[in-house]
């Protein structure tokens, strides 16, 4: 049996909305660790993770493959050839799928359905938590898996027009996997990925951001409000010129708030209260390198710095991978002061 029971759906509503009843600051840190990365460990981390909650049940969105063929008998996929680096050992982002704009019309023509009966392949049952839909890469980070990160860096550039025709077709995608996660799967939020930041500016001025990205994120933020669900968005590296057309077009949830790119406590009195921070326990420096104490600390730095009294719009999570570099005792400080000081301040 766990030591703690997760919080239920209502709780972390509220939290997300501003007028929190929870017991304690939500967590959803499973998501985030690797057990099968720390080797003899293993066993040892299945065992942590039994012990503490994950508030949110996730519902896999099983996304379309970049290449026909890439999964055994599917032909869902992005674009509709086959893989040309197969047995090659190339990078993931200098993978060209898309390596012609002249094979738009092509992809457009055989673009996978949100209709595909596999994108709810092994979903688990209800139950009495926060139902949370969710798949990785959005806008730029499938732009850059189909064209490849340097052709997609300048493609804004040299071809904003056909950028729009594919953003335009994913946007489209989305909205339709998203009426499908509310209707056959009940979920209360959604949860994407777009990695726009380094770490020490975004990847685009806010020009770009605001001709390539935010309208059609706003689409999606739309779509889940008439839906009646939340819009979560995890996004690596320093996003802070971004938040403000974020907000203004309805982001529920934004994660992490990535340590040494921006800083909390300006981001916190910035924003405080008009989006809930999923904050993201460092993973470059603390969880690896840190002492069980520090980790202790950088948790309750980071919800005495976003947890707002009477309202929560805080939940904790882990920025990004705990892998193999951890210590058994780092992990269990983490969930063990998220629990015990995440009810603390709830009071």
């Amino acid at each position: 049996m766990p030591k703690y029971e997760p919080l239920s759906r209502e709780e972390v509503v509220s939290v997300i909305e501003g007028n929190s009843i929870a017991s304690r600051v939500p967590l959803q840190i499973h998501l985030w660790v690797h057990p099968e990365t720390f080797g003899e460990r293993e066993p040892a981390v299945r065992r942590i993770l039994a012990d503490y909650p994950e508030d949110a049940q996730l519902v896999h969105l099983q996304m379309p493959t970049v290449f026909s063929g890439d999964k055994a008998g599917s032909n869902f996929s992005w674009v509709p050839w086959s893989n040309p680096y197969a047995g090659q050992n190339i990078a993931l982002d200098e993978t060209v799928a898309l390596d012609d704009w002249g094979k738009m019309d092509s992809v457009l023509e055989n673009f996978p359905s949100p209709e595909e009966p596999s994108l709810f392949d092994g979903v688990p049952p209800r139950d009495t938590r926060y139902r949370l839909g969710h798949w990785w890469y959005t806008f730029f980070e499938r732009h850059w898996s189909l064209r490849g990160m340097t052709n997609a860096l300048m493609d804004f550039y040299i071809y904003p027009d056909e950028v729009h025709r594919l953003y335009r077709a994913l946007t489209d995608f989305y909205k339709g996997a998203m009426v499908r996660a509310k209707k056959e799967q009940q979920c209360d939020g959604i949860f994407t990925s777009d990695d726009l930041g380094t770490q020490t500016a975004p990847f685009f001025s806010p020009e770009i951001f605001k001709e390539f990205f935010k309208p059609y994120y706003q689409e999606l933020f739309e779509t889940a409000h008439e839906l009646g669900m939340h819009y979560w968005l995890h996004t690596c590296g320093n996003v802070e010129p971004f938040i403000p057309d974020w907000i203004e077009i309805g982001l529920d949830v934004l994660h992490p708030i990535q340590k040494h790119t921006m800083e909390e406590k300006v981001i916190a009195e910035k924003f405080g209260g008009q989006l809930t921070i999923f904050s993201g326990l460092d993973v470059q420096q603390v969880i690896p390198w840190g002492t069980p104490e520090e980790v202790r600390q950088e948790v309750r730095c980071l919800l005495d710095t976003y947890w707002r009294p009477g309202e929560g719009r805080c939940m904790l999570t882990a920025g990004n991978g705990i892998n193999e570099d951890c210590t058994l005792a780092s992990l269990e400080a983490f969930f063990d002061e998220a629990v015990k000081h995440g009810a603390k301040i709830a009071k």
